[in-house]
């Protein structure tokens, strides 16, 4: 099954082509098990809002088709235990402040990774998408005190920081790329060699990674930057 990567935002012309392919995929799933409808897990991690959030998460969702939402909402500094992805289709994780998910989802990420490898999909919404990463950009917006982006993106750091993710990638993914500017946070990274490269992803748009070919669908693009001989490449490939 595949990763599915979500670079945010809330469009609703685009959620059947950005949502459709994962809830598709954990339908598939639920039917050879034997279910009519799937099983979620939508993870959300937020101060004051997570149930709001996980809702915005289920109904986006239910436009491509029917399911059965199991919903976990956790303030910063929670984490997350095993019962919210057990016995489930799929996993959806939400969006906020990036290193309270990585927080949060850390304790079983091994029990996700398990999960991905035996067929059910992921989907990251944001955040989610950014800690799917082994090498998860997950803030910052300054390099060696040099502003690299613009400070609203910054995931209430200051330095870009690089943390272990829970490793269902081997690329570093950033997003709200153009719509935010952090594109520019993930070519400072790859210039000063805090990471190898990446993929940024726009908003309304998904990445999905799977056992072919990425794929592209939404209303936006996604950014490779790749190091090069005296300086990075940048390319965009989009739906």
């Amino acid at each position: 099954m595949s990763v599915h990567l979500v670079g945010g935002g809330w469009n609703a012309e685009n959620d059947a082509a950005v949502f459709g392919p994962f809830l598709a995929e954990a339908a598939a799933r639920a039917a050879a098990s034997g279910r009519s409808e799937p099983r979620i897990a939508v993870i959300a991690v937020r101060d004051g809002d997570g149930h709001d959030h996980a809702a915005k998460l289920v109904s986006t969702l239910a436009a491509s088709g029917e399911f059965e939402p199991v919903i976990t909402a956790l303030a910063h500094g929670g984490e997350l235990e095993l019962p919210a992805v057990a016995d489930v289709d799929g996993i959806v994780v939400g969006g906020g402040l990036t290193p309270a998910y990585l927080r949060a989802v850390s304790p079983i990420a091994g029990e996700i990774r398990r999960q991905v490898a035996g067929g059910a999909p992921y989907l990251g919404f944001s955040a989610g998408a950014m800690i799917a990463a082994e090498r998860a950009m997950i803030g910052g917006w300054r390099i060696g005190g040099v502003e690299v982006s613009p400070e609203a993106g910054s995931e209430d750091l200051d330095e870009v920081t690089i943390e272990q993710g829970i490793g269902l990638v081997d690329v570093t993914v950033d997003v709200h790329a153009a719509q935010w500017g952090n594109l520019s946070r993930l070519i400072a990274a790859t210039e000063a060699g805090l990471v190898d490269g990446g993929l940024a992803i726009d908003e309304n748009t998904v990445l999905s990674v799977g056992e072919g070919a990425l794929s592209v669908a939404g209303a936006g693009s996604v950014w490779r930057v790749s190091q090069a001989d005296g300086g990075v490449l940048v390319g965009t490939f989009g739906a």
